[in-house]
């Protein structure tokens, strides 16, 4: 970000350019509504390659030759080493049940280093100093060393070594583990995992491996973990909420390959992978534990998602069939939030996890106004959705439900329910979200929203924008204002998708895009931070009209501090607009800090992840109220800000 001094551009902004007439606002200190805190976070399906590949850190792609109903097994991303011939087989003896098809590595050599190596997921940062932990099982007779290296793909360079002395045996397979850590830096990330043998030391001329990892370090440095630098720029952005697991995703693409949570936990060699949705076969890698051990790590409330019997081919179950995925549920939510002593409680502790999680939404299936319409909506309101709705309350009623779509989506959704809300958009049709709920009593999640398509374009009959833009992500905070004002309702909002693999995606606007060594925040990457990190838990009514300036007003319990957030969006003549802002009972001098986002000239302005270039200008300044107790100062077009009383030590001046 970049920081100047806003008491500059509020005295001299008056002389530069046009103003509009002030806007007056009068906050009131009571009569207000209290929030649930959750204003703000995300969802995460494996879209993008945003999982495997992007936030789970596993660095090895295809490591354990897995398939599904869609994908067949294959040697992608696998190559030889001096000559050995790679070969995928089912041997009679698996690694599991779930992992059934091993790479055999065979040679005619009778000496000398043979092996095989592993591209990564378009590639593997390599950092000096950093410990990088990897694994790999391995069957039939070798007396020797393996060595594991992390080498540039186009020098030959090799930054780091691991000599593993071999336990490999005819009869059974064996774990093999060790740890590399490189002398230097890659210089880029085009590098190659590389594991060998010496072909003398092996008796048959082959040798048989299998779930092949490695992992740098996590975050938190957990076991299985995620990314470091992905899970920091969520974890920058304030988040309260994460809504899992997924979208899409949860359903699968039939009703035989939806997203098991049970095949999601227990040990790697014991997770079958699922047949994705989006193009790609998934590893199961990042699974139910791993998302949860995340959300605690981020210190943020999941929304679980459970199957309700509805994929996206239009499978519907029908209503005799249907209790075995309300038990599931049950099982499911046990699980995550059960005694230790339950039935899958146990398992969780047994996972390493005895003290139950925080579980205090539970989301019924996913968009089930969209996949299989009609018939799959009106199964769903008629019986599906009450199944679920009756066990769930019966069993956990401090549990909030939430049906999968909305009040928007023809459904008066049954007390105590809630519902989840989307809305993906052109920028004006955002700002049109500002009032939608003002008048809805059933609380709602904003389950997914985003600013995908430009003003007047052809909407879904064409592509997306290739990356947020400034315009986009002003509508996308208007939008984010106007729930924040109804937040006594509203559970909160979610962006999705949150990530974006630039070697291979399938939906472009994202919040945060990345390579196997980048991370780049979006241009709403920013706005969303500065909302979420001045959390209201109050709203109060104030008087103005609104439009071009939409804003919210409110205070922080917490911090005893009084919050104004705004945004104005496309003002005549793109004039500035003059604020004049008094909170009720706020003395003369009153201290606050004014945090201003501006955007590039060009409202279709993006932080383009192939230049680094962050066109998001952030203008911080202290102001004080007037002899009046009124903030004066002027907000651009096209800008987002916050005013928060509780930053600043206070000092007043009568």
């Amino acid at each position: 970000m970049i920081y100047t001094k806003l008491s500059v551009i509020v005295g001299t902004l008056a002389c530069a350019v046009s103003l509009a007439t002030a806007v007056t606002i009068s906050v009131s200190s009571e009569g207000g509504n209290a929030t649930n805190g959750h204003q703000y976070g995300f969802l995460h399906e494996d879209i993008n390659n945003s999982g495997d590949g992007g936030l789970y850190a596993e660095l090895i792609r295809n490591r354990a030759f897995q398939i599904s109903e869609r994908f067949p097994a294959t040697l992608d991303a696998w190559h030889s080493v001096n000559g050995a011939k790679l070969s995928l087989k089912n041997l009679s003896t698996p690694l599991s049940d779930a992992l059934v098809t091993s790479l055999n590595v065979a040679t005619s050599a009778k000496q000398g280093d043979v092996g095989f190596q592993n591209d990564g997921y378009w590639g593997i940062d390599v950092k000096a100093g950093k410990k990088y932990t990897g694994s790999f099982w391995v069957k039939g007779v070798y007396s020797g060393r393996f060595t594991a290296s992390l080498q540039s793909n186009i020098t030959g360079e090799i930054f780091g070594t691991a000599s593993i002395p071999s336990r490999s045996v005819s009869d059974q397979w064996t774990e093999h583990g060790f740890e590399l850590t490189p002398s230097k830096d890659a210089s880029n990330a085009n590098n190659t995992f590389v594991l060998t043998f010496d072909a003398s030391g092996a008796q048959n001329s082959s040798l048989d491996f299998n779930l092949i990892s490695l992992f740098p370090p996590t975050y938190k440095g957990r076991k299985n973990g995620m990314r470091i630098d992905i899970a920091d720029a969520l974890e920058q952005l304030h988040p309260t909420l994460f809504r899992i697991p997924g979208g899409n995703m949860l359903e699968g693409l039939s009703n035989r390959t939806w997203w098991d949570w049970k095949n999601t936990i227990g040990p790697l060699k014991d997770r079958p992978g699922f047949s994705g949705v989006w193009g790609y076969q998934q590893t199961n890698g990042l699974g139910l534990v791993e998302y949860l051990e995340f959300a605690e790590d981020l210190g943020v409330e999941v929304v679980l998602a459970v199957y309700d019997g509805l994929s996206l081919n239009g499978d519907v179950t029908p209503q005799n069939e249907l209790q075995a995925f309300v038990d599931d549920a049950l099982d499911q939510i046990e699980f995550v939030c059960g005694p230790a002593d339950s039935k899958w409680g146990s398992v969780r502790a047994q996972l390493g996890h005895p003290e139950p999680w925080n579980l205090r939404y539970v989301e019924i299936g996913n968009e089930d106004w969209l996949a299989g319409a009609p018939e799959g909506w009106e199964t769903f309101k008629k019986y599906r959705f009450p199944m679920f709705l009756d066990a769930i309350n019966k069993a956990y009623p401090d549990i909030q439900v939430i049906s999968s779509g909305s009040y928007y989506d023809g459904y008066e959704i049954p007390k105590p329910a809630g519902g989840d809300y989307h809305v993906y958009a052109e920028p004006d049709e955002l700002v049109l979200e500002f009032s939608k709920f003002d008048n809805i009593p059933t609380p709602h999640l904003i389950g997914e929203m985003a600013a995908v398509h430009p003003n007047g374009g052809t909407g879904w009959n064409g592509p997306q924008q290739p990356f947020p833009w400034w315009i986009g992500t002003v509508g996308e905070a208007v939008s984010l204002i106007g729930y924040e004002r109804n937040a006594d309702r509203i559970i909160g909002a979610s962006y999705a998708p949150i990530i974006r693999n630039m070697n291979r995606w399938q939906w472009p606007i994202t919040m945060i895009q990345f390579t196997a060594d980048t991370v780049t925040k979006s241009t709403s990457w920013y706005v969303w931070e500065l909302l979420a990190a001045h959390p209201l838990t109050e709203t109060l009514p104030a008087t103005s009209e609104f439009n071009p300036l939409y804003y919210v007003a409110g205070r922080n319990n917490q911090t005893n501090g009084n919050i104004f957030k705004a945004a104005v969006y496309n003002s005549t003549g793109g004039a500035d607009i003059p604020v004049k802002l008094s909170f009720e009972g706020l003395a003369p001098g009153m201290a606050g800090e004014l945090t201003v986002l501006t955007g590039p000239a060009d409202p279709y302005g993006v932080n383009s992840p192939y230049t680094g270039v962050n066109v998001v200008k952030s203008n911080k300044t202290t102001i004080r109220a007037d002899k009046n107790g009124t903030f004066r100062f002027v907000l651009p077009n096209l800008s987002v800000a916050v005013l928060d009383t509780s930053v600043q030590e206070v000092e007043r001046v009568v």
